[in-house]
């Protein structure tokens, strides 16, 4: 398909960019790797892209008086991979930045873009009029379906694509929303929705609001976090399965935790009762067997994609495994 007629525009301040945004029928341009390739294919159109590479106050990543961090929306992932601070502190952070794609798109996509990009289901993104899009019929349900949900999905099984938000999540993140009327902060998980909440939607984000930070809290002594990915391909592959793991340790015992899995959901997918079976414990192999299969005690794969559930399993045991 080819590129439709837009008009594009890039002002220079939030304050110009809500009102662009408030005359109806535009869309955010920050790095733009999926917003183009979502025009090119028909995926969506719009009348206007409203860039907002130019408002500089969302190109910094701060440390904060009280060991916080906040990370401006239009921070590449690349930036974000290398940060030093984020990398000392935030380890699991930093990993799934560099897990990203290819290092082409990681120069260009921006933490925002990954946050609010649109998801990869090929029904979603060829030419099917599926549940997503308004349609009757989620497509994957009978169709091709290795890479869909196994967790959460209700009348659409698509796995958000993003590997930043599970590590995210897994810290406790929060964000914040701009919009004309002022700014907002909500937790991560409330960004992010379900398709039973909203079938045609992945954010919480209004027509006319901005996600314009991320801020994470400061790490507690005794923390420790890790991600890890698994794909088909060593590069440019999103996640067939993924665990982000944030723990806090106190005389060798798991005093709390946070457990949150990619490529299992329409959104990243905490496990509480997995969390709830290591907390107050040593990890051991006994303790490790019991989080891995309560993860996926809920689980319910589709004719292609019951492989996903001994993944998973595998996956935790192997990385609950490295803190024993």
């Amino acid at each position: 398909m080819t590129m439709p007629n837009f008009t594009y525009i890039r002002p220079k301040s939030l304050k110009e960019t809500f009102q662009h945004l408030s005359a109806g029928n535009a869309r955010i341009h920050a790095g733009g790797t999926d917003l183009l390739g979502c025009l090119r294919d028909g995926v969506f159109t719009t009348e206007k892209v409203v860039s907002i590479t130019r408002i500089d106050e969302l190109k910094r990543v701060e440390r904060l008086k009280d060991g916080s961090f906040r990370i401006g929306a239009l921070t590449t992932i690349t930036e974000l991979a290398n940060h030093p601070l984020i990398k000392e502190r935030y380890p699991a952070l930093a990993q799934a930045a560099l897990e990203v794609a290819s290092p082409q798109l990681r120069n260009q996509g921006t933490v925002g873009g990954n946050l609010c990009q649109k998801p990869r289901c090929w029904y979603y993104r060829g030419e099917f009029n599926c549940t997503r899009k308004g349609g009757a019929r989620c497509f994957a349900i009978l169709g091709e379906n290795q890479y869909h949900c196994v967790l959460g999905g209700r009348g659409c099984y698509i796995v958000h694509p993003s590997d930043l938000a599970p590590v995210l999540m897994a810290y406790g993140a929060s964000i914040e929303i701009t919009g004309a009327g002022g700014t907002k902060k909500i937790p991560i998980d409330k960004l992010l929705v379900l398709p039973e909440q909203a079938i045609t939607r992945e954010t919480a984000l209004a027509p006319d609001e901005v996600l314009t930070a991320v801020l994470l809290p400061p790490m507690a002594q005794g923390s420790r976090s890790s991600y890890r990915k698994v794909r088909a391909r060593g590069s440019w592959d999103f996640a067939l399965a993924g665990v982000a793991l944030a723990l806090r340790f106190y005389e060798g015992k798991v005093t709390s935790a946070k457990i949150v899995l990619s490529g299992a959901a329409p959104i990243p997918w905490r496990c509480p009762d997995s969390e709830k079976i290591i907390t107050g414990q040593s990890l051991n192999d006994e303790i490790i067997a019991r989080a891995a299969a309560a993860a996926m005690r809920e689980a319910r794969p589709m004719q292609y994609n019951e492989y996903k559930i001994e993944l998973f399993k595998g996956l935790i045991t192997e990385e609950l495994a490295a803190y024993k």
